[in-house]
């Protein structure tokens, strides 16, 4: 039950009401807001009223939607505590679980298209989750395999010649073995999910491909004739 800030107020003398106004980041917005109205009753108004009522009510609102975040986090832990225990039908759990692309579509974009195309769809699972250290350190590895593991092909390539091509057919894999076996389990976990639409990410996936071919054709034909 939300507690009477009001009533609260009405009991304070004047010196603890100006406490609540002068220390206002200390309190609830709520309380200030109350000693404010309250000191305004007592005909002796603070001369900032409006201007820290308006403060206050936006800072009110951000600790409103923090606080509601923090218990659907709560709640999501909860239920998949009660999971594991057998205390919830998992068909019922995984219908009310968020949204989530599912570990096999985020392999299935890794292997079809490339390793980003499955760590952003990991990225986005994470920030459905809220979980914003875990997808910036998701994407910190993506630039880093990238930028490593593309050296490497190329120092392969300038040591060895052609022999060593077929290594880039397995670029994706230790990527996608990483995003399934350390990344999930580790920032997801077993909790139950809903599973997510993939047709969007393919769509986006495939014209994205078409316009890499579409200008590769273009540039490799506007290139003179040796």
């Amino acid at each position: 039950m939300a507690e009477d800030y009001a009533a609260k107020m009405s009991r304070k003398t004047d010196a603890e009401l100006r406490d609540y106004v002068d220390n206002r980041y200390q309190y609830r917005e709520e309380a200030v807001l109350a000693a404010l109205d309250e000191l305004a009753r007592r005909g002796t108004p603070e001369p900032r009223a409006a201007a820290l009522a308006e403060e206050l009510r936006i800072s009110q609102q951000d600790t409103n939607r923090r606080e509601a975040a923090a218990r659907e986090l709560v709640v999501e832990q909860e239920q998949t505590r009660r999971i594991a225990r057998g205390q919830v039908d998992p068909e019922l759990a995984e219908a009310t679980g968020p949204a989530l692309y599912s570990p096999g579509t985020i392999t299935i974009f890794s292997v079809l298209f490339s390793m980003l195309a499955g760590g952003l769809l990991l990225v986005l699972n994470l920030r459905t989750l809220r979980r914003t250290g875990p997808a910036l350190l998701v994407v910190a590895f993506m630039i880093a395999y990238m930028v490593g593991g593309g050296y490497l092909l190329f120092w392969l390539k300038q040591l060895y010649g052609d022999q060593y091509n077929w290594l880039g057919s397995f670029f994706n894999l230790p990527a996608v073995l990483l995003y399934n076996l350390f990344f999930w389990p580790r920032y997801i976990g077993p909790q139950p999910y809903r599973s997510r639409s993939w047709l969007g990410p393919l769509l986006v996936c495939g014209l994205i491909m078409l316009a890499f071919y579409y200008f590769a054709l273009r540039f490799k034909g506007a290139m003179p004739v040796m």
